[in-house]
């Protein structure tokens, strides 16, 4: 058989068509529906961060490809992050790297740590580019998955256990997690900590929620005993800030394992978002007040948007952090949340996502819908009266 006679695209990735988020948007698009779906935000971040970039461009700062680890500018505030709200002390030389956010962060990580045939462990249900990440290495992709429990979504310690093989090389870890909202604990952080060193296992975080967490403060994986060189901790400014655009985001860890993801990073993007670097830089050294102020903020609007799914007849998981809420549809008499999520905008006008689309077991995430909301006041209030006629529908 010819090369034509094979499809385009590589069998890595045959099943990742479109991503469920472009689907829903489009929607959201044809039927002048609110897109409660994609998460991001409808209004800019702070005033004077805008700026910094302006000024930035301006003055010629990274107009030009900046340096491969990122401008030493961010790579310091990186650090001076780190120390300032978790006491870590990451050397910004060797131990910090800038990336075109998590995203390309993960994908690094993934490609540079993994060998095919290694096995990834992942909290099911989870951000669709992970599983596209671990094919890409050529891992495989070993799903754990979180369970409802009264009014949240719980990690099963005994199954995470179970899931570690002699195969198994990391732990992908996303808390505060995102569908489910989930904040791990400190009990459950270290139970993972201590898997991780009795096993030898590198763990990559994902922690672009960290400011988002509306209840004890977030807890980085890397601060429990022995975890310090076998962790490599992620996060971005996109979240924080509100700029989800400019696509900034930063490894730290290890010089051996920072390095090791930079040999994959420097074949992805090269480099990316030179003038965004020093504008995040100024971002990271706001006062408390902006990182609290946020928070609250998006407290509000989480409990503005919970209570009116409640009232409208879901299920609600309210979350500990993240700016999205899981709901369960079967109280509305609905199990099947794809069809749900395509017959939304035509019901009442209002686009989410169906969680299916995170799970490997799909019948597992098939009943629980996700809603955004990091959207303006009036924009959720508006949902939520539109959600209301449901139950008369």
């Amino acid at each position: 058989m010819g090369a034509m006679g094979r499809p385009p695209l590589n069998r890595r990735l045959a099943a990742f068509g479109t991503t469920i988020f472009a689907e829903m948007s489009a929607l959201a698009v044809r039927t002048g529906a609110i897109n409660l779906g994609q998460g991001f935000p409808d209004t800019d971040g702070p005033e004077e961060v805008r700026e910094a970039a302006v000024r930035a461009l301006r003055d010629g700062r990274g107009n030009q490809y900046p340096p491969g680890p990122g401008v030493p500018e961010l790579r310091t505030a990186v650090a001076e992050h780190q120390r300032r709200w978790y006491g870590l002390g990451f050397d910004p030389d060797t131990e910090v790297l800038i990336t075109a956010g998590a995203t390309e962060a993960i994908a690094a990580s993934l490609l540079a740590l993994v060998e095919p045939g290694d096995e990834v462990v992942a909290l099911e249900p989870y951000y669709d580019s992970y599983a596209a990440c671990i094919a890409m290495a050529g891992g495989v992709r070993v799903p754990v998955t979180l369970r409802p429990d009264g009014d949240t979504f719980r990690l099963d310690l005994d199954e995470l256990r179970a899931a570690v093989t002699d195969r198994t090389r990391l732990i992908l870890l996303n808390t505060p997690h995102n569908p489910t909202g989930t904040v791990l604990t400190h009990d459950e952080l270290a139970a993972v900590a201590e898997l991780a060193v009795e096993r030898d296992l590198l763990v990559v975080t994902d922690e672009v929620y960290e400011h988002l967490v509306f209840g004890t403060a977030h807890t980085p994986l890397v601060s429990f005993p022995g975890m310090r060189e076998r962790t490599v901790t992620i996060s971005s400014s996109g979240k924080t800030f509100s700029f989800t655009g400019w696509k900034v985001g930063w490894v730290t860890g290890t010089p051996e394992l920072v390095t090791a993801v930079r040999s994959a990073k420097q074949y992805l993007t090269y480099v990316s978002a030179g003038p965004f670097q020093y504008a995040v830089a100024e971002a990271l050294r706001l006062p408390d007040a902006y990182f609290h102020g946020i928070r609250e903020d998006l407290r509000a609007k989480r409990d503005l948007l919970a209570d009116g799914l409640t009232d409208a007849g879901f299920q609600v998981f309210r979350p500990s952090g993240t700016y999205f809420i899981t709901t369960d549809i079967r109280p509305l008499g609905e199990t099947d949340g794809f069809a749900f999520c395509r017959s939304l905008p035509e019901r009442c006008g209002v686009v989410a996502v169906p969680n299916a689309v995170f799970y490997d077991h799909q019948d597992q995430g098939s009943p629980f819908v996700r809603f955004a909301f990091c959207k303006r006041d009036e924009v959720l209030t508006d949902a939520v009266a539109r959600l209301k006629t449901l139950g008369a529908g």
